[in-house]
C-alpha cells in the first residue's frame, strides 16, 4: 500500500487492542458571543446572526451569553468563566469600555482571540471593534430623522442606555456635532437621560422628560429598548402626533409605535448581518488569517470585506432608515 493510503488510513481509524475505533473529528472552535444583556431583542438577532456564520463556516461552536442586567460586572465574570472554558474567541457588545479592559486582556494572554462588536472595549483590551456603523453617519442620520419629523424646528432630547455605554456615547458627540449645522439652527437639545437599556427606567426617564419639558416636539433613542419604551411613553401621555420618538430601534419591536403615530422614521443596521460578520471575524483571527494591524483586509462572508483602521476599527456599513413604507416588511425579519 502507498505512503498517502497508509496515512489516510491512519487519520480515519486508530487501533486500539485490536479493535478498530473510529477518530473522533477534530474539535470545533468555541466563540462565544458576549452580549450586553440576555432578552435583547437586537443581540437575539445578533446570535441568529452568528449561528448563520456557524453552519457557513463548519467548524465552530456558538456560546451565547450575557447578563441578565446590563453590567460590567456581569459580563466580567461570564469572561472569567469563559477563560476557564478556554473558548478560542470571545465577541463582545461592551457595557463599559475601560472596566473590561483587565479581564480582556487576562483573556489574551491565554491565546483567546478577543473582539469587541457593537459596543467596544478601550483599544488596549481587544484585538479589534466591529462597529455596526460610523458614529458621524449614525449621529447625523438620528438629527435628521428627528428634523423631519418635528420640520426642522423645536426641542428635541436624548434617552441613552447606559452612561458608560461606548457606542452610544459617541452618537450622542456626533449628534450634537450634526446641531451645529445650518439646517439644524431652529432645533434644540434640552436634555440627555439614561435609562441603563432597562424598559422600567427607560420608560420612567421617557415619562420625566415628556411631563418636564411642555414644550419637546422630539425623543432621540439610540437604544433599541429606550427607543420602545419612550414610543409607549408618548402614546400613555396621549402625546402621538405632538411629540414623536426617533432613533435605533428593532422593525418587529417598532412596527406598532409606526402605527400608532408616535414614529414617523427609526433607523437600525441589521443585527444579523452584525452578529454573523463578528463571527467571521474572529474564526479570521483564531485561524491566524489577520492579526489586527491597521490596513489589513478582512473576509466577512456573504458581507464581502472590511478594513481595519488605525484604531484597530472597521464599520460594516450605514444604518438603514425604516417607516410606514417598509415597516411590515422587515418586521418579519427581526
Amino acid at each position: 500500500m502507498r505512503l498517502k493510503k497508509i496515512l489516510l488510513l491512519a487519520m480515519a481509524v486508530s487501533v486500539i487492542g485490536g479493535q478498530v475505533s473510529c477518530v473522533q473529528a477534530a474539535e470545533k472552535i468555541k466563540i462565544a458571543m458576549v452580549v450586553k444583556n440576555l432578552g435583547n431583542g437586537f443581540f437575539d438577532a445578533a446570535h441568529e446572526g452568528a449561528k448563520e456564520a456557524a453552519t457557513q463556516l463548519g467548524d465552530v461552536e456558538i456560546i451565547y451569553t450575557g447578563p441578565t442586567t446590563p453590567s460590567a460586572e456581569g459580563q466580567i465574570e461570564i469572561i472569567n468563566a469563559l477563560i476557564s472554558q478556554k473558548v478560542n474567541a470571545i465577541v463582545i457588545s461592551a457595557n463599559d469600555a475601560n472596566a473590561l479592559v483587565p479581564i480582556a486582556q487576562k483573556a489574551l494572554k491565554r491565546g483567546i482571540k478577543v473582539i469587541s462588536f457593537d459596543s467596544g472595549i478601550a483599544k488596549e483590551g481587544r484585538l479589534m471593534q466591529l462597529n455596526p456603523s460610523n458614529a458621524e453617519l449614525i449621529g447625523l442620520k438620528q438629527i435628521q430623522m428627528a428634523s423631519d419629523a418635528i420640520g426642522g424646528v423645536g426641542e428635541i432630547a436624548i434617552l441613552s442606555a447606559t452612561a458608560q455605554a461606548t457606542n452610544q456615547n459617541k452618537w450622542i458627540v456626533a449628534m450634537k456635532q450634526a446641531l451645529t449645522k445650518p439646517e439644524f439652527a431652529k432645533m434644540k437639545l434640552v436634555a440627555t437621560v439614561y435609562g441603563d437599556d432597562q424598559s422600567d427606567k427607560s420608560y420612567r426617564e421617557a415619562i420625566g422628560l415628556l411631563r418636564g419639558n411642555p414644550k419637546l416636539k422630539a425623543i432621540i433613542s439610540p437604544s433599541t429598548v429606550g427607543i420602545v419604551a419612550a414610543s409607549k411613553a408618548v402614546v400613555d401621555e396621549h402625546l402621538a402626533g405632538k411629540v414623536y420618538v426617533t432613533g435605533l430601534g428593532l422593525p418587529s419591536e417598532m412596527a406598532g409605535h409606526v402605527k400608532s403615530g408616535a414614529v414617523k422614521s427609526f433607523a437600525i443596521w441589521n443585527p444579523i448581518d452584525l452578529g454573523y460578520a463578528a463571527t467571521y471575524v474572529a474564526h479570521e483571527f483564531v485561524k491566524g488569517h489577520v492579526s489586527g494591524k491597521a490596513g489589513e483586509s478582512i473576509s466577512v462572508g456573504r458581507m464581502g470585506k472590511i478594513t481595519l483602521d488605525s484604531s484597530g476599527e472597521a464599520a460594516l456599513g450605514p444604518p438603514f432608515t425604516y417607516n410606514k413604507d417598509n415597516v411590515d416588511k422587515f418586521s418579519k425579519v427581526f
